[in-house]
């Protein structure tokens, strides 16, 4: 590959860096399946780069070639530096790893999780204590460093998966759905965790499904069927979306928007917390119409207003102009 060609980018505050990922045409097939199709992109050091996608939209596989532990079909890749598909072992002991499913093992406790993913890393001696203690403090588990690991509540099993997955101090952090499962406060301490870690130059590269996560990268990459549909900074990809919305409080935003679907001059209707988002082709001839097409069907509504789009509005619209997602 290439790779010298662009060895730059300029990211959110004007700053130049080097180039801690490259992407070109990157592709996986399992069979006639193609789960990865062409996908290309660059990452800056020191940035939060997000994949936002629903299930089975290739997030997973993708951040698998990456990390080196799954060869791409086609396509090229350089990761830290190393080629992905020639330098994987390189690549493992340059990076760190996080997957949605936690890799601590319970029998343990969070003292001896540590020291074997030190041995793993090959990281022992003096470093060793310095790094433990870092993580311990870092998740905030210097009180519980015997207690067994599978007595700890997730939020704390996903400080100390990501305290171990940085134990070597690599320069790039995949992070795959790390936070699956955990409640808003313990995903707000993560996240907050990870940006002391990009604070000290460390690049992050992470998955995820939930829209407020999206918002806290610097850029994203909107992935469905194999493929990135969308990649921009997040307030840019809001920017992006032409159409106007007009949130309906209703009494039944699940009926409402099923009856909503396929109508004249609605684009797209979908849910949004207890409202409905209404994605229209005009707004005046929408305001008239929707209290009187939902109240015959049994619908009531209350106030209806314009909002600017969301990430989620935003992604929900590009999804369906590609097809929708993956069924199942």
């Amino acid at each position: 590959m290439t790779a010298r060609a662009q060895d730059h980018a300029t990211i959110r505050d004007g700053t130049t860096r080097r180039l801690a990922v490259e992407v070109r045409e990157l592709t996986r097939r399992f069979g006639d399946f193609t789960a990865v199709d062409r996908v290309s992109f660059t990452v800056a050091e020191g940035e939060i780069f997000g994949f936002l996608g629903p299930n089975g939209a290739g997030k997973t596989t993708t951040i698998k070639m990456l990390t080196g532990l799954l060869a791409p079909t086609a396509g090229d890749g350089r990761v830290a530096g190393f080629d992905v598909r020639t330098e994987s072992e390189e690549i493992k002991r340059s990076i760190g790893y996080m997957s949605q499913l936690f890799s601590l093992y319970g029998d343990l406790t969070v003292e001896e999780n540590i020291a074997f993913y030190g041995g793993l890393y090959s990281v022992a001696g003096d470093r060793l204590a310095r790094r433990r203690d870092w993580v311990l403090a870092m998740a905030g588990l210097g009180d519980h460093r015997r207690q067994l690991t599978a007595q700890l509540p997730l939020g704390w099993k996903q400080r100390l998966a990501l305290g171990c997955a940085v134990l070597h101090e690599p320069q790039i952090l995949f992070l795959d759905e790390p936070t699956s499962g955990v409640d808003p406060v313990s995903r707000r301490a993560f996240w907050e965790l990870i940006y002391q870690l990009t604070a000290g130059g460390t690049t992050v590269f992470v998955s995820t499904h939930y829209m407020e996560e999206a918002e806290y990268c610097d850029r994203l990459a909107l992935m469905n069927r194999g493929r990135i549909i969308a990649l921009d900074r997040p307030a840019d990809l809001r920017a992006q979306m032409a159409e106007p919305i007009l949130e309906v409080e209703t009494d039944d935003a699940s009926a409402a928007s099923q009856a909503l679907q396929h109508q004249p001059g609605i684009v797209e209707a979908a849910m949004f917390g207890r409202a409905l988002h209404v994605v229209v082709e005009d707004i005046a001839r929408a305001r008239a119409f929707l209290p009187a097409f939902l109240a015959e069907r049994g619908i009531a509504t209350g106030a209806i207003h314009e909002v600017p789009p969301s990430l989620e509005d935003v992604f929900v619209s590009l999804v369906r102009r590609e097809g929708g997602a993956v069924a199942g």
